[in-house]
């Protein structure tokens, strides 16, 4: 039935104003951290980018391009893009690999081999995953105390 309640026009909700959408710098897989805070630098090496020497730094990484020599980011995370070529040994605090690393993997956290991900070499950490479809060769040694040992 109609009442005079239901004929009385309410206000129109005043719709918030467009906020414009931030821009992220990075791709979504950047994101994959490791119980990381968003606030934490990210540098990152393009997909045009190529590297022959060695790579050290005290801040999180993403590479995209190709690198040939000896990467150190010591309690840092590593992140390999699905496009990028790695011909290096690797110590990180941890390692994502969505792209191709040829070389030992040495990571004080875990280890972790996406998808589309290859490992060719040696791993030691404090854990490891490896996702179905990813590759892995090579001598996988696990020791849980890497990270009591490091924090």
């Amino acid at each position: 039935m109609w009442s005079k309640q239901q004929a009385v026009a309410e206000p129109p909700a005043v719709s918030p104003s467009p906020t414009p959408a931030s821009s992220v710098p990075f791709s979504s897989q950047s994101s994959s951290k490791f119980g990381t805070s968003p606030s934490r630098n990210v540098a990152r090496l393009g997909a045009t980018i190529q590297i022959k020497g060695q790579v050290t730094g005290d801040e999180d990484l993403q590479i995209d391009g190709i690198v040939d020599g000896p990467i150190s980011l010591q309690g840092h995370e590593l992140t390999v893009g699905s496009d990028a070529q790695l011909t290096s040994e690797i110590h990180a605090g941890d390692v994502v690999a969505y792209g191709k690393v040829v070389g030992d993997v040495y990571a004080r956290g875990r280890v972790d081999i996406r998808r589309e991900g290859s490992i060719t070499g040696n791993v030691s950490s404090a854990r490891i995953s490896i996702e179905d479809g990813a590759h892995f060769k090579g001598r996988i040694e696990i020791d849980p105390a890497k990270t009591r040992s490091s924090e």
